[in-house]
C-alpha cells in the first residue's frame, strides 16, 4: 500500500502534451471501465474538448509514476449565466493508484492554476463523498443549476473567492453533447 509520503515523493504532476494524449485515452478509458457511473464516453469527450475554444492546455494535468501517466485532470471552460467559469469533467486516475490521494492533488492543483488565471469557480457533476473531501458543496446554495435533471447533492461548485461567484444555468460546451 502506497502511502501519502510515498505520493508527494514519487508522483510529479504537470500539464498535458500533445505527445502525452494517446496514453492519456487509455488512462481514461481504463480509470472509467468499472465505474458505477459511467457512459463510457469519458476519453472521447477529453478529445473533443480539446477541439473546442473551451479547452485549457493549462488546467489539463496528468500525474506521472515512474514515468508512466496515472491519473488526469481536465478543467475546461462552461458558462453560468453570461460568465465564463470552469467545468471539471471527467477526473481520471488508474485502479490501481486509485485511493492513495492522486485525484485529490490532481484538483488541488487544477485548483490552485484556475485561480491564477482569475476564474472565480469550478463545478462538477459526481460523488458527494469524494469531492466535499475537495471543498466541493452543492451549487443550488450559490444559484447554480445544471442544465439537466440531477439531484443538488450531486451537482456541486468549488467557489475559488468569497464573492463574485456567478448564478443562473450552466451552459457547457457542445463538446458534451453527443
Amino acid at each position: 500500500m502506497y502511502t501519502t509520503n510515498f505520493i508527494s515523493r514519487s508522483i510529479e504532476i504537470r500539464q498535458e502534451r500533445e505527445s502525452d494524449f494517446a496514453e492519456i485515452r487509455t488512462l481514461i478509458k481504463t480509470a472509467f471501465m468499472s465505474a458505477q457511473h459511467s457512459d463510457g464516453d469519458e476519453h472521447y469527450l477529453v478529445d473533443r474538448i480539446r477541439k473546442t475554444d473551451e479547452y485549457i492546455p493549462e488546467l489539463t494535468l496528468i500525474a506521472i509514476h515512474e514515468g508512466k501517466a496515472v491519473g488526469h485532470i481536465m478543467l475546461s471552460k462552461i458558462w453560468i449565466g453570461n460568465t465564463v467559469a470552469l467545468a471539471l469533467a471527467p477526473l481520471s486516475v488508474l485502479p490501481e493508484f486509485q485511493n492513495i490521494g492522486i485525484g485529490k492533488s490532481l484538483i488541488k492543483e487544477a485548483h490552485c492554476k484556475a485561480l491564477k488565471y482569475g476564474y472565480k469557480c469550478c463545478v462538477v457533476l459526481g460523488s458527494p463523498e469524494y469531492y466535499s473531501k475537495s471543498g466541493y458543496i452543492e451549487a443550488s446554495k450559490f444559484d447554480i443549476h445544471a442544465p439537466f435533471d440531477v439531484p443538488d447533492k450531486y451537482y456541486m461548485v468549488f467557489p475559488f473567492v468569497e464573492t463574485g461567484i456567478p448564478a443562473g444555468l450552466v451552459r457547457y460546451s457542445n463538446a458534451f453533447i453527443l
